[in-house]
Parts: structure tokens; C-alpha cells; sequence
């Protein structure tokens, strides 16, 4: 999730297991360094693009790592404030906002490696987009509420505030599931040859869904809305390039791409290139992570290159309209579509 919604259940989680035995504004603060303080492997350099973006989400949000963690930190919190008594209550506190971030980002597509050391799987539901204002705003206004009210009041406040965010995500769960079996049905009624599908929000909402359905040579893009009723998907089909993914399967960071997806990829040639693009993130023809990894010589022959990231951005104006308008318009055909 984004930094904010990540400060923010740091926060209403500290004040919450904290309570009354520190003042609501320590417990806040800390709640909410420590809530984004596992990002920080962002600026850690790994060698290239790709690396950099499957090695996000790693040691730092493995659960094992945190809580070896959390009694050093809960120290020297407790060493810091002179509340040596409370060490142990510090010492829950910091486990809790630590683990719940790798917790929360794990509902996401992108991939957190839950599992480290023991296994480096890239888990990921996709149930929430990154940034949501849904999910984040309840724990913000408990907290606030917390520390305004500086009371058994406003400790009840902060746990409706986390209690609502959580119902948030039980919704999404609930939707996706949904979206996806009435996607799968279809497209095997149509008889397309699926091999894997995902169903995931569109950015800011979980009113409309995007969903991406794979075959052998081809993915299937189509969008799905609450509202949509008994209208039919209107998938549209792009074409994956499995040529290419053959010819340079070999290649590191097609390798790493390809796994990371979960299989959620597509290749394509342009103005000489050959791009690999990860699926889950972005929209046809804009994803968020598309890099250039060969060239294709003179004689026709392919050259693997390291890889380059790719930066091609929407229309932002355009794109945030046509979600607008598409979650309340099953026949509004999507920009890719077009």
C-alpha cells in the first residue's frame, strides 16, 4: 500500500495496543514511523530495473525478519522515553505495526515475500489497489479522534477506525471473488483456453474491476463494475508474443519477470525493441512495469540487452474520466479497446 495508508494503520495500531499507558501522541508517532519504516528497502539499489522491482518487498516485509526485530527497537523506544515498565507493551506494540504493513501490502498485486527465508514466493491477492482512500480514511479519523479526545473515547474511536479498514478489506476479498468466477465462466462458455486469470481494482475504488485472463499466445482484457448486473464482459484480446518469450526465456530479467508475474506477462516489439511487460499493474497499453530487455539486429537476430525501464504513462485526465464514467456504463469500451 501507499506510504500514507501505511503511516496511518501504523498509527491507529500503536495508539490502540498502547492505550492509555503512554501518551496517545507517542504511541501515534511511533506507530506511524514504524508503519512505513519496512519501504525503506525502496532506495536500496540492486543492480538494475528489474531486480530493483522483484527485490522490493523482500527481507524487510518477511514477518521472521520483523520480529527478531521488534524487542530491539521496543528497547530502545522504552530506553528513549524512560519507560523501562513498559518495555514489554512496546515490544507488542512495535511487533504489531511492524507485521501488519507487510499484512496490508500483501492484499495488494504487487509481491511480498511473505515467506523469507524460507521461501522467496511473491504472494499477492489483489484485492485493493496501491492507494485507496476508502481503506486509508477510517484509520486517519481514528486517530485524530484519539488524540482529540484523549480518552477511553477516543480509543474506541481509533478501533472503529481499524475495524472499518479491515471490513474494507473483507469487501474487496468478497468482490474479487465474484468478478473473477463470473469472468472464468464466461470466457469458458466463449470457449477461450485459459490458463490463468486475475481479477483486480481499478485505481482509487473497488467499483470497478479490472480482469486479465491468459492463454498460450494471447491475454484478454475486460473490466467489470458492481454495477453491471447481467451485462457481459467485453474483453478485448492483445497478443503476448510467446515467440519472443521463447527466443529470450533464458535472459535474467525476463526470467525474473515472467516468475514474479505468476505468468501474468506480455512481450511486444516497438521501434526495435523487444519489451516485456508484467500484466497486473497498469492497463493495455500502459503498464506500470514494461521494460526493454533486446534489440532486434540487422540480421534479424535477437540481442538480449540489461534491462531498461519503459516510462509510457496514460493520459492521467482522461483515464481517472473514463473510470468514472465506466463504473456506472458497461458499454463504454476501454481505451485499449479503441
Amino acid at each position: 500500500m501507499d506510504s500514507v495508508s501505511q503511516i496511518a494503520l501504523g498509527a491507529a495500531v500503536g495508539v490502540a495496543v498502547m492505550g492509555r499507558r503512554t501518551p496517545f501522541g507517542r504511541a501515534a508517532l511511533w506507530g506511524a514511523v514504524l508503519g512505513t519504516l519496512p519501504d525503506l528497502d525502496a532506495l536500496i539499489d540492486h543492480g538494475d530495473a528489474v531486480r530493483n522491482m522483484v527485490l522490493h518487498r523482500a527481507q524487510t516485509h518477511a514477518p521472521f525478519y520483523l520480529v527478531l526485530v521488534a524487542p530491539l527497537i521496543a528497547a530502545l523506544i522504552a530506553f528513549v522515553h524512560d519507560e523501562a515498565r513498559l518495555f514489554r507493551r512496546w515490544w507488542l506494540a512495535v511487533t504489531l505495526v511492524l507485521v501488519t504493513h507487510p499484512l496490508l501490502d500483501v492484499m495488494t498485486i504487487y509481491g511480498t515475500q511473505l515467506g523469507l527465508p524460507f521461501t522467496n514466493h511473491p504472494y499477492g491477492v489483489g484485492s485493493i489497489f496501491i492507494i485507496d482512500p476508502l481503506y486509508t480514511l477510517p484509520p486517519i479519523l481514528g486517530v485524530i479522534a484519539a488524540l482529540r479526545l484523549q480518552d477511553d473515547r477516543g480509543l474506541r474511536w481509533n478501533l472503529a477506525g481499524i475495524a472499518l479498514s479491515c471490513a474494507y478489506l473483507a469487501w474487496g476479498v468478497l468482490w474479487q471473488q465474484q468478478v473473477r468466477e463470473t469472468a472464468a465462466r464466461q470466457l469458458r462458455a466463449e470457449g477461450v483456453p485459459v490458463e490463468r486469470i486475475l481479477a483486480t481494482p481499478t485505481p482509487f475504488n473497488s467499483l470497478l474491476w479490472r480482469i486479465v485472463a491468459v492463454t498460450p499466445d494471447a491475454y484478454f482484457e475486460g473490466f467489470r463494475s458492481i454495477f453491471d448486473g447481467d451485462a457481459p464482459i467485453g474483453f478485448t484480446r492483445h497478443e503476448r508474443r510467446p515467440d519472443l518469450y521463447e527466443a529470450l526465456k533464458d535472459h535474467e530479467p525476463v526470467a525474473r519477470i515472467a516468475a514474479f508475474s505468476h505468468g501474468f506477462f506480455a512481450m511486444q516489439e516497438r521501434e526495435g525493441k523487444v519489451l516485456i511487460s508484467d500484466l497486473r499493474m497498469g492497463q493495455a497499453p500502459y503498464f506500470f512495469f514494461t521494460f526493454a530487455v533486446a534489440r532486434r539486429d540487422t540480421d534479424d537476430t535477437l540481442h538480449a540487452l540489461p534491462p531498461e525501464p519503459q516510462r509510457w504513462r496514460p493520459p492521467t485526465g482522461e483515464g481517472v474520466a473514463w473510470l468514472g464514467r465506466r463504473i456506472f456504463d458497461p458499454k463504454l469500451p476501454a481505451p485499449g479497446s479503441r
